[in-house]
């Protein structure tokens, strides 16, 4: 008997889906592309993941669940930090904490004699991944005015920093008012 991976996960699994992490290959991308285009206005094209991706200093981690890739994440590598250029969850997984599991490999590659942090930048529009960075424990530490083309739109580039790491910046989060 033939089993078929569930991708829709019932009320009693909304709190976490156990995914395998593992890093990209070339034919994940039009899974990675179909995440993409169900994910953003402004989506990244086969091309523009190609690119990246040919990047010495760029890598991809997706999440599986079963056969099937349902969330993705493009990140660089720094001397001093990791950048996060893309990250996307199945609208079918969503909440269910697949993005959290890729943002906690991406800490767990985090050392205080090497990499100490991770940056990423959000338009100012996305609310919902400001959310989602801030339960990850990131901080907004600046504005970045007119920061995409495609719009002018503003960004907020947040940060995660591991404990014990100096601070290169003032360690002040734009999101939290008194």
């Amino acid at each position: 008997m033939a089993t078929e991976t569930r991708l829709v996960a019932t009320p009693a699994e909304k709190e976490i889906l156990r995914v395998n992490i593992r890093y990209q290959i070339r034919r994940d991308l039009p899974e990675v592309c179909l995440i993409e285009q169900d994910s953003f206005e402004f989506a990244w094209t086969e091309e523009d993941f190609l690119r990246t991706l040919r990047q010495r200093n760029c890598l991809g981690i997706v999440a599986e669940l079963g056969d099937k890739v349902v969330g993705f994440m493009i990140y660089e590598l720094h001397v001093k930090k990791l950048h996060i250029l893309n990250l996307a969850v199945s609208p079918s997984v969503r909440r269910l904490r697949v993005g959290a599991q890729l943002v906690a490999k991406l800490i767990s590659n985090l050392s205080l004699q090497r990499r100490t942090r991770i940056t990423v930048e959000l338009r100012e529009s996305n609310l919902p991944a400001q959310l989602f960075f801030r339960a990850q424990r990131f901080k907004a530490t600046r504005v970045l005015r007119a920061f995409y083309d495609d719009t002018g739109e503003d960004a907020f580039l947040l940060q995660y920093r591991l404990a014990g790491a100096p601070a290169e910046d003032p360690e002040v989060d734009l999101f939290v008012t008194d």
